[in-house]
């Protein structure tokens, strides 16, 4: 039983260090966000950030994706600005796992021969996706979704960042459901 348990917990921890998105989100209380139904991109906000301009586009059209399914429309006069803001930082997991028996009594040497460390370096990203009142000139809702880069394969790329900003939007507006 003990051993069943562990493989529980082992796999438990699999699936949510699999995770791949973690979003939190924010907004202001007062804005009734069904007012808003165009956007445009936010240039001067979008230039700022740090990435390659490649990623930058990949970002804006996932987002531009989004915001359609949801039933924007793209405008020269919108509702709302969208601005974009990314950093990065090198990770490093840490785990001991084990294979066998954890009964040092039956077991002693099997158990401590199957002893493992592993140990993980990936880049973990996080996207900021703001939307700025376009009269008002001010945020009223932000979502942050934070996960792994583990991928330099250009369509893997791609596809993670639709996930990132699929999982991010999923939240807006406030009180939808995904």
């Amino acid at each position: 039983m003990k051993l069943f348990n562990q493989t529980a917990l082992l796999f438990v921890f699999i699936l949510s260090s699999c995770s791949v998105v973690r979003v939190s989100t924010d907004y202001d209380t007062k804005k009734d966000f069904t007012t808003y139904k165009t956007f445009a991109f936010y240039k001067t906000g979008i230039d700022k950030t740090a990435i390659s301009d490649l990623d930058k586009r990949r970002i804006l059209r996932a987002i531009e994706s989004e915001l359609l399914a949801k039933g924007f429309k793209k405008s020269n006069s919108p509702d709302v600005l969208v601005s974009i803001y990314a950093k990065s930082r090198n990770r490093v997991d840490v785990t001991r796992t084990h294979s066998g028996f954890n009964n040092l009594y039956w077991y002693p040497m099997y158990y401590r021969a199957n002893n493992r460390v592993l140990v993980t370096k990936y880049t973990e990203g996080t996207l900021f996706i703001d939307l700025i009142d376009a009269q008002e000139k001010q945020l009223v809702w932000q979502g942050i979704g934070t996960g792994a880069l583990k991928t330099n394969n250009v369509q893997k790329k791609e596809e993670k960042i639709k996930e990132f900003v699929k999982e991010i939007l999923s939240n807006y507006p406030p009180g939808s459901k995904k």
